[in-house]
């Protein structure tokens, strides 16, 4: 039997997540789709779609959706989902978990390869953030929460863009960029957007090849030259005065990504010991990471792609004849040695 495509929505409190999850389940698009509410607390659809009264855990809807509300454990609750399914007692052929607004998307994505049973009936499509525009900036500046969302996401909605203008838009939607470049950014209107911005991504797909936003090297390095900038000329004079230190404009996110590319191949055994080592040492502030890799003696591409710890790799399609060979990689964490990271790397090439 076909694995069940699984769709993590997440956000932080207010972006949004809940009026898109309505229109989800309201909406006659002829889906089945079994929605998962992840919550620690109350924050829960509204009352005229989950009856939060009724003992009820899984509440059916008419448009052949099915609302499951969870207050245990998640492994729990999708192995549940899973063997009413294969009973026939229930019909749905994808699942939307949606997080608790504080919540680090990692552990729940982790889930998806740590339990046996869930690996064998469900397939993790993509993490999918909602991103309140109007508020972003500040969060991603006093919640580490709302960075990590963000920097996990496979796909960033952008909500509430009709209270914010031009301007601010053109100062958040960078900074998404430089914490997670790999992801792809759309809007949602009040919850609504098409569903293929929220289902079947293939996020997750090893198979997938790599996207890297084609402006995320250059803005990094015109990032890095504002600060120098900054330095050799408005600080030249002070820099000597005692006591005196630096204050970066913009944004400082612990959450930021970095990218690793070269047209030389890798030696296999070298970097599997040492990507073994960075994961043993920097995993949990390992957010994500993923990559398309030219291997000596290949002639298929290996992606590889992990979160925190747990890390995979798969063969990919064949190089093109006139394709250019080489590896991409990109490593979305929290106060990652990037020096360390790309050192490292360059040491197990050929």
């Amino acid at each position: 039997m076909a694995l069940i495509p699984t769709t993590i929505l997440t956000g932080f409190l207010g972006a949004g997540k809940t009026t898109l999850l309505k229109r989800i389940l309201q909406e006659q698009h002829g889906l089945r789709i079994a929605v998962i509410e992840n919550e620690f607390g109350q924050e829960n659809i509204d009352n005229e779609i989950l009856v939060q009264d009724s003992n009820e855990q899984i509440i059916e809807m008419n448009n052949g959706c099915i609302c499951c509300t969870v207050r245990g454990d998640l492994i729990v609750a999708l192995g549940t989902l899973a063997r009413q399914r294969d009973a026939g007692q229930l019909q749905f052929d994808r699942v939307v978990i949606e997080t608790t607004g504080l919540a680090n998307p990692g552990p729940v994505a982790q889930t998806f390869f740590v339990d046996e049973e869930v690996a064998s009936h469900y397939l993790l499509d993509a993490v999918v953030t909602v991103v309140d525009a109007r508020h972003a900036m500040a969060q991603l500046d006093e919640h580490e929460e709302a960075q990590r969302q963000v920097g996990f996401a496979d796909k960033l909605l952008l909500s509430k863009t009709d209270l914010v203008d031009a301007a601010a838009l053109a100062l958040l939607t960078p900074r998404l960029k430089r914490i997670n470049p790999r992801a792809p950014i759309a809007h949602m209107d009040f919850g609504r957007t098409p569903l293929a911005e929220v289902l079947d991504i293939r996020g997750f797909n090893l198979n997938d090849k790599l996207e890297l936003d084609p402006d995320f090297l250059a803005a990094e390095t015109a990032h890095e030259h504002e600060h120098e900038h900054e330095h050799g000329a408005a600080c030249a004079a002070d820099c000597a005065a005692p006591g005196h230190h630096h204050h970066h404009a913009g944004h400082s996110d612990d959450i930021a990504a970095f990218v690793f590319h070269s047209a030389r191949p890798f030696d296999s055994a070298k970097l599997d010991e040492f990507l073994g080592g960075l994961v043993q040492v920097y995993g949990p502030r390992m957010l994500r990471y993923k990559g398309v890799l030219l291997m000596q003696g290949a002639d298929r591409k290996v992606v590889f792609q992990g979160v925190h710890q747990i890390m995979g790799s798969d063969l990919g399609a064949k190089w093109g004849e006139d394709e250019v060979r080489g590896s991409k990689m990109v490593f979305i964490g929290k106060n990652l040695p990037k020096d360390i990271f790309i050192r490292g790397l360059e040491q197990c090439l050929v």
